[in-house]
């Protein structure tokens, strides 16, 4: 193996920093961990994180951005691989539940991060976008399901979400994710024309 072959798959100082992040500010709030921790899980140059990020707070926005990513991949890989427009629906509300079940689940990063954002900061903006997803994505599929108001549907599907989630989290209970789904299904039915 030649050492152009090694440097390329090595991360690059950005991906430690991500990965670091990702494990400690998920783990333990983006206030909690301290640069100074991040850069030695990294094991990186503390001028490492400034060139690449400019500070902290860009650092966690790239973190809840990154989150951002495989949250979208998580759900629409649900979504997409549903049935009917129904069933796309749940679908949803089955990747939550899954991602419920996971050892290390410690809620919503971006419930987390925003509640110790300032307001307008680029947390609460990275956060505001992922939300502003999430709600697009459930209207979305209420739309293609033929729901006669596709954002009232949506608002009351996005809310069951961030219930489980909360819920989930605060009771440390993965089962909450069968009970929102079931709930969701209710609010779907009673939504849906009769013979959706």
């Amino acid at each position: 193996m030649t050492k152009t072959s090694t440097a390329a798959k090595a991360p690059t100082a950005r991906e430690r920093l991500l990965s670091a992040a990702n494990e400690l500010f998920y783990a333990e709030g983006v206030q909690t961990v301290g640069i100074d921790r991040i850069i030695e899980h990294a094991g990186v140059a503390k001028a490492s994180l400034y060139n690449t990020f400019g500070g902290k707070e860009q650092l966690i926005r790239a973190y809840l951005e990154s989150r951002h990513t495989r949250l979208t991949e998580r759900l629409l890989r649900a979504v997409d691989a549903a049935g009917n427009p129904r069933d796309r629906l749940l679908a949803v509300f089955d990747a939550q539940a899954e991602l419920f079940s996971e050892q290390d689940y410690h809620g919503c990063a971006f419930m987390a991060a925003s509640a110790e954002a300032k307001h307008g900061s680029a947390i609460e903006e990275a956060s505001d976008v992922s939300r502003a997803w999430v709600r697009a994505l459930f209207t979305d599929l209420a739309r293609d399901a033929g729901a006669p108001d596709p954002e009232a549907l949506g608002r009351r599907l996005h809310l069951l979400y961030d219930g489980g989630v909360v819920s989930a989290r605060m009771d440390r209970d993965p089962s909450v994710g069968a009970v929102a789904r079931e709930a969701a299904a209710v609010f779907i039915d009673a939504a849906l024309p009769t013979g959706s």
